[in-house]
């Protein structure tokens, strides 16, 4: 089993020391999908849901999120990020939306925290937007899709069922 790096030799949690990393390109693709009512799904399409448009403002919080990534996550390095960008797809069967953000820095740690943080942040919007009309929407399938640059390499997330 891989050491963790959070983790010093009598086991207490330490923010690594990335200083010696060389600066590299780094890229992280992260998803996420928010499943609702047909009917809640309609109103992103048609622009009338109450709180106003559900898509830009969950693109912005997104973004906002990689930016902030390490004030809500202990020991992530605050990181000048080059991109930010999060992409939605509306889906009618199953109805409902997915989310995917790409993040790019040119640095010594990777930026897998910050493209998940901007998947989760904006999934949580549009939940947040939409819950008047529809209490049952679930999120579902955060996970890191692709990351390269770095020690370790690059990483490419099996295919799954129905992608």
């Amino acid at each position: 089993m891989t050491k963790l790096s959070h983790l010093d030799e009598t086991g207490a949690a330490h923010m690594v020391d990335v200083g010696s990393k060389a600066e590299t390109e780094r890229v992280a693709i992260a998803e996420g999908s928010v499943k609702m009512q047909r009917e809640t799904l309609a109103l992103i399409r048609s622009g009338s849901a109450a709180k106003g448009d559900v898509v830009a403002t969950a693109r912005i919080a997104g973004i906002m999120a990689a930016k902030k990534t390490h004030e809500l996550i202990p020991l992530c390095h605050p990181l000048a990020i080059t991109k930010a960008s999060v992409d939605f797809a509306l889906s009618h069967d199953p109805a409902g939306i997915s989310v995917t953000a790409e993040v790019k820095v040119g640095g010594q740690t990777g930026v897998e925290m910050e493209a998940l943080t901007a998947v989760s942040v904006a999934c949580l919007t549009i939940y947040d937007m939409l819950k008047a009309a529809d209490k049952t929407m679930t999120l579902s399938g955060i996970r890191l899709l692709e990351k390269t640059g770095g020690r370790s390499g690059s990483y490419r997330a099996a295919e799954t069922k129905g992608r």
